[in-house]
Protein backbone atom coordinates (compact mmCIF):
# COMPACT_ATOMS: atom_id res chain seq x y z
CA UNK A 1 0.00 0.00 0.00
CA UNK A 2 3.15 2.66 0.88
CA UNK A 3 4.75 4.10 -2.12
CA UNK A 4 7.28 6.03 -0.13
CA UNK A 5 7.92 7.02 3.14
CA UNK A 6 10.45 9.35 4.48
CA UNK A 7 11.99 11.25 7.93
CA UNK A 8 13.64 14.14 9.12
CA UNK A 9 16.82 13.60 10.73
CA UNK A 10 18.98 16.00 13.42
CA UNK A 11 22.16 14.59 11.34
CA UNK A 12 21.25 13.63 8.05
CA UNK A 13 25.13 12.14 7.71
CA UNK A 14 25.03 10.68 11.01
CA UNK A 15 21.43 9.28 9.69
CA UNK A 16 23.14 7.99 6.17
CA UNK A 17 25.87 6.19 7.30
CA UNK A 18 23.23 4.27 9.98
CA UNK A 19 20.97 3.71 7.17
CA UNK A 20 23.44 3.03 4.55
CA UNK A 21 24.48 0.01 7.23
CA UNK A 22 21.62 -1.16 8.21
CA UNK A 23 19.35 -1.70 5.01
CA UNK A 24 22.35 -3.81 3.15
CA UNK A 25 21.51 -6.90 4.78
CA UNK A 26 18.04 -6.23 3.95
CA UNK A 27 18.71 -5.30 0.28
CA UNK A 28 18.35 -2.11 0.82
CA UNK A 29 20.74 0.54 -0.64
CA UNK A 30 20.75 4.45 -1.74
CA UNK A 31 19.07 4.85 -5.00
CA UNK A 32 18.78 8.37 -5.71
CA UNK A 33 20.06 11.85 -3.65
CA UNK A 34 17.91 14.28 -4.97
CA UNK A 35 18.89 17.57 -3.00
CA UNK A 36 19.12 17.57 0.46
CA UNK A 37 17.48 13.92 0.60
CA UNK A 38 18.22 10.36 0.42
CA UNK A 39 16.02 7.41 -0.98
CA UNK A 40 16.53 4.21 -0.22
CA UNK A 41 15.23 1.23 -1.82
CA UNK A 42 15.58 -2.36 -3.36
CA UNK A 43 14.51 -1.31 -7.35
CA UNK A 44 13.16 2.05 -6.51
CA UNK A 45 13.22 4.19 -3.90
CA UNK A 46 10.41 3.84 -1.18
CA UNK A 47 12.16 4.98 1.96
CA UNK A 48 13.46 8.95 2.28
CA UNK A 49 15.80 10.73 5.19
CA UNK A 50 16.66 14.11 5.05
CA UNK A 51 18.00 17.22 6.96
CA UNK A 52 14.86 17.97 9.74
CA UNK A 53 13.67 21.24 8.39
CA UNK A 54 10.00 21.48 9.91
CA UNK A 55 7.78 21.56 13.04
CA UNK A 56 9.68 21.17 16.98
CA UNK A 57 10.73 18.60 18.46
CA UNK A 58 10.98 14.60 18.31
CA UNK A 59 7.80 12.46 17.72
CA UNK A 60 9.06 8.93 17.50
CA UNK A 61 8.57 7.07 14.65
CA UNK A 62 8.38 3.02 14.00
CA UNK A 63 10.29 2.02 11.17
CA UNK A 64 9.60 -1.65 9.65
CA UNK A 65 11.88 -3.56 6.96
CA UNK A 66 11.14 -6.66 5.61
CA UNK A 67 13.39 -9.42 5.59
CA UNK A 68 12.96 -12.17 3.49
CA UNK A 69 14.74 -14.67 5.92
CA UNK A 70 15.27 -14.75 9.34
CA UNK A 71 19.37 -14.68 8.97
CA UNK A 72 18.83 -11.17 7.13
CA UNK A 73 17.38 -10.17 10.65
CA UNK A 74 20.37 -11.28 12.52
CA UNK A 75 22.65 -9.30 9.95
CA UNK A 76 20.29 -6.14 10.23
CA UNK A 77 20.66 -6.61 14.56
CA UNK A 78 24.52 -6.54 14.33
CA UNK A 79 24.70 -3.90 11.46
CA UNK A 80 22.52 -1.68 13.77
CA UNK A 81 24.79 -2.63 17.20
CA UNK A 82 28.27 -2.03 14.96
CA UNK A 83 26.47 1.00 13.89
CA UNK A 84 25.93 2.06 17.71
CA UNK A 85 22.29 1.82 17.78
CA UNK A 86 20.82 1.44 21.34
CA UNK A 87 19.24 -1.76 21.61
CA UNK A 88 15.67 -1.93 21.85
CA UNK A 89 14.97 -5.99 21.53
CA UNK A 90 17.24 -8.41 20.27
CA UNK A 91 16.65 -10.84 17.64
CA UNK A 92 13.56 -13.10 18.52
CA UNK A 93 10.37 -14.73 17.95
CA UNK A 94 7.08 -12.61 18.55
CA UNK A 95 4.83 -15.32 19.59
CA UNK A 96 2.57 -12.27 20.47
CA UNK A 97 1.87 -10.95 16.85
CA UNK A 98 2.22 -14.20 15.18
CA UNK A 99 3.64 -17.79 15.66
CA UNK A 100 6.66 -16.84 12.49
CA UNK A 101 7.13 -13.12 13.08
CA UNK A 102 10.98 -12.72 13.87
CA UNK A 103 12.18 -9.20 14.53
CA UNK A 104 14.74 -7.41 16.00
CA UNK A 105 14.30 -3.32 16.88
CA UNK A 106 16.64 -0.26 17.88
CA UNK A 107 16.82 2.88 17.85
CA UNK A 108 18.03 5.42 14.81
CA UNK A 109 20.58 8.32 15.28
CA UNK A 110 17.61 10.25 15.64
CA UNK A 111 15.34 8.11 18.24
CA UNK A 112 13.04 6.26 15.99
CA UNK A 113 12.17 2.60 16.65
CA UNK A 114 13.59 0.75 13.39
CA UNK A 115 12.83 -2.83 13.15
CA UNK A 116 13.70 -5.94 10.80
CA UNK A 117 10.93 -8.22 10.80
CA UNK A 118 10.82 -11.66 8.85
CA UNK A 119 7.45 -13.26 8.37
CA UNK A 120 8.61 -16.51 7.31
CA UNK A 121 9.46 -19.65 9.51
CA UNK A 122 13.01 -21.13 9.66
Amino acid sequence: MLDHFSIQCGDLGRSAAFYDAVLAPLGGRRIMEFGPVIGYGVDSPTFWIGQQATGDGFRESHIAFAATDRQFVDAFFAAAVGAGAEVLHEPRVWPEYHPDYYGAFVRDPDGNNVEAVCHRSR
